[in-house]
């Protein structure tokens, strides 16, 4: 598994923290945390997944979710994705997303190439529930929607969040194992 953290990282009490900790799965580590860069980051992920036995399962949360888009949109190498669990993408479109994400516009909206799930909280701070549903939508992926948990990050109080590896062992199971 290849966790993909979103804009300022997972801290320790975030789910993909506590996953890397009892799973051994492996965070792509960003050169720059604070103000990231599309192109660095897709770049990044390219290199880490190069880097790993094929095939991998991506776990991307907030603008994790967007590099996926923006990183199948352009790589050569998505035959090496089995399939991708995407939670709580976020609305860069919106009028108050902070400048620091601005280079991220426009979200890619064209289907992915392998299977995918995206996981929604009802009443997300960062994605209403219609946009979400958008997104998944142009993605091609299938919709989750948790109830009200908020951005499903450190501050939701999930734990080590079994709910969210369970949804991500379906996905695998149905994608082939």
């Amino acid at each position: 598994m290849l966790l993909l953290p979103g804009w300022l990282d997972s801290g320790p009490t975030h789910w993909q923290s506590r996953w890397e900790a009892l799973h051994g799965d492996r965070r792509v580590v960003q050169a720059d945390w604070v103000w990231p860069r599309r192109g660095d980051w897709m770049a990044r992920l390219d290199e880490v997944l190069l880097d790993e036995p094929a095939p991998v399962a991506l776990v991307a949360h907030s603008l994790g979710c967007l590099l996926v888009a923006a990183w199948a949109a352009h790589s050569r190498h998505t035959a090496r994705v089995r399939a991708a669990l995407l939670v709580a993408p976020p609305d860069i479109e919106r009028e108050d997303a902070p400048p620091q994400i601005a280079t991220w516009r426009p979200v890619p909206r064209g289907p992915l190439p392998f299977p995918s799930r995206v996981v929604v909280s009802s009443d997300d701070p960062y994605a209403a529930r219609p946009r979400a549903q958008a997104l998944a939508d142009a993605w091609g992926s299938g919709v989750v929607d948790v109830g009200p948990r908020g951005h499903l990050n450190g501050d939701s109080g999930l734990g080590d969040w079994p709910e969210g590896r369970r949804l991500l062992d379906a996905l695998l199971a149905a994608a082939g194992g």
